[in-house]
């Protein structure tokens, strides 16, 4: 979008919010580079010039704006509503891998050479992915330095920078400020008490309808795993250099967020996760509009729009469930879990009571001895195929994962018929345009609403909703009473 000047600067001068995150405005005047939404006196256009990233404006030498704070505008939609090259490659760089493990690994995780992968970032956002990453790094940073009174030493290698000079240098060329000055600027947080906990805001495109999104994470937690509590859901999170525990709560304007990390190096990876699983990068006014031309699904959309796709913060620990959850209710899937927790799980800390175990990992499920599964024979095959596929390599599920291909990959498993491999698309792999023409909810909907109800017939039906049949499947299923459409009380 960012090369459309026009309509850049008509969103800049209307200070459109909904742009936040597509394109950032660089100032030439000032130096300075904003969000769209800034709530300064527009420049004039002759002054503006817009690049796709903030590490293309930072790439430019432009400074962030002390007033809109463009490092905090939500993700680009662009990165989850696509499967090529660079979108997967973004998906990665929010996820650290860059920082863990380096371009190359990058590189070889997407499948190309990592001049390609540079040449087409670079192409398509302005900066590589160092530079990418390096942008991350500072947001982290800022982050830490105005939520927490951890020492600046500390701080630097946390946000994943190699030395105490390099994260002074870049603070101060991105900000214009010196960590220090960020700090005193920045209001005073209330303290929680026990070390390592962060209370964070996370940004979201409104509108935001809550109630499938908490309703539907609520409604199948694992009990040890997950658990809503006090208005959040809370969950354990199984992290690169340690655990997490997240509680998320929904605010009119924001989702509030309290983690408590074993090592704030996965601050990073737990934010990332957290705005994956529920769906906060999406761009509602889109996906809404593209719904609403539809006379049968407008009536849902006008009613509550801003359904988002409920996610996961683990791909492999979602196919587990999704397989545990063939032909059985809600309620029988959680208990299937809950038994894989308590037996194979990893026991984790929760001062708060009540969460008691990380998922299992593949490796740990891999070694499982079939008959002790509560579950039909052709069941137990399926899941212990899929957890030795996953533990040795052979099957990844990610956020590099091309969503075509792994859902072929998917299929030729024994017991994984459509609707197994489109729900793991759906939420485990983020596939915004995965359908469930078989499942029964969908399917109970089309009748009541005069939709075809045959898969077939359905599926062709929905050939006018496309890219955002994931999304009209959110608004089906919330025609029914099912728990996961409410918000929890």
């Amino acid at each position: 979008m960012h090369t459309d000047t026009e309509r850049c600067v008509r969103a800049v001068r209307s200070k459109d919010a909904r742009f936040d995150g597509w394109f950032f405005t660089a100032v030439l005047t000032t130096g300075i580079y904003c969000r769209p939404s800034c709530p300064v006196v527009p420049p004039k256009a002759e002054n503006m010039v817009f690049h796709p990233s903030a590490a293309a404006c930072q790439q430019a030498g432009f400074r962030a704006c002390k007033r809109c704070r463009p490092d905090t505008s939500p993700g680009s939609p662009e990165w989850n509503q696509r499967a090529d090259l660079v979108a997967r490659a973004m998906r990665l760089i929010a996820d650290g891998v860059v920082d863990r493990e380096g371009v190359p690994r990058l590189a070889a995780r997407l499948g190309y050479s990592t001049r390609q992968v540079e040449r087409q970032l670079l192409a398509e956002l302005g900066a590589g992915p160092l530079a990418l990453a390096r942008a991350q790094r500072a947001r982290t940073a800022r982050l830490l330095i105005e939520t927490t009174d951890l020492p600046m030493a500390r701080i630097a290698f946390a946000a994943g920078f190699s030395s105490i000079r390099t994260f002074n240098d870049t603070v101060r060329e991105v900000f214009a400020l010196a960590p220090g000055e960020l700090r005193s600027r920045a209001p005073k947080q209330a303290s929680h008490g026990a070390p390592g906990v962060l209370s964070l805001r996370l940004p979201f495109r409104a509108p935001l309808n809550p109630d499938n999104l908490f309703g539907h994470l609520a409604a199948t937690a694992v009990p040890g795993v997950e658990e809503w509590r006090d208005g959040a859901y809370r969950r354990t999170l199984r992290l690169p250099y340690g655990h997490g525990i997240v509680a998320l709560t929904p605010r009119p304007d924001h989702i509030a967020c309290r983690l408590a990390l074993g090592d704030l190096r996965d601050l990073t990876v737990a934010i990332s996760r957290c705005r994956r699983l529920l769906d906060l990068d999406a761009d509602p006014v889109a996906v809404d509009e593209q719904l609403r031309a539809d006379p049968v699904l407008a009536p849902l959309v006008d009613k509550a729009p801003g359904r988002r796709v409920p996610r996961t913060v683990d791909a492999a620990e979602f196919a587990v469930r999704a397989v545990l959850g063939q032909q059985v209710s809600t309620a029988a899937a959680r208990t299937h879990a809950a038994r894989l927790v308590a037996a194979h799980g990893t026991p984790v800390d929760d001062p708060e009571g009540g969460l008691t175990h990380l998922f299992p990992s593949p490796g740990a499920l891999a070694a499982l001895d079939p008959g002790t599964l509560a579950l039909p024979r052709a069941r137990r095959t399926t899941l212990t195929t899929l957890v030795r596929r996953l533990a040795d390599g052979a099957l990844h599920l990610g956020a590099e994962s091309d969503w075509p291909e792994t859902r072929a990959e998917l299929l030729a498993l024994p017991g994984f018929g459509p609707w197994t491999a489109d729900v793991i698309a759906m939420r485990a792999l983020g596939d915004p345009d995965a359908f469930l023409p078989t499942d029964l909810g969908v399917r109970r909907a089309a009748r009541e609403l005069g939709l075809p109800s045959t898969p077939a017939a359905l599926t062709a039906r929905a050939a006018a909703w496309r890219p955002w049949r994931a999304y009209a499947v959110q608004y089906l299923w919330a025609t029914d009473d099912h728990p996961i459409n409410l918000l929890p009380t």
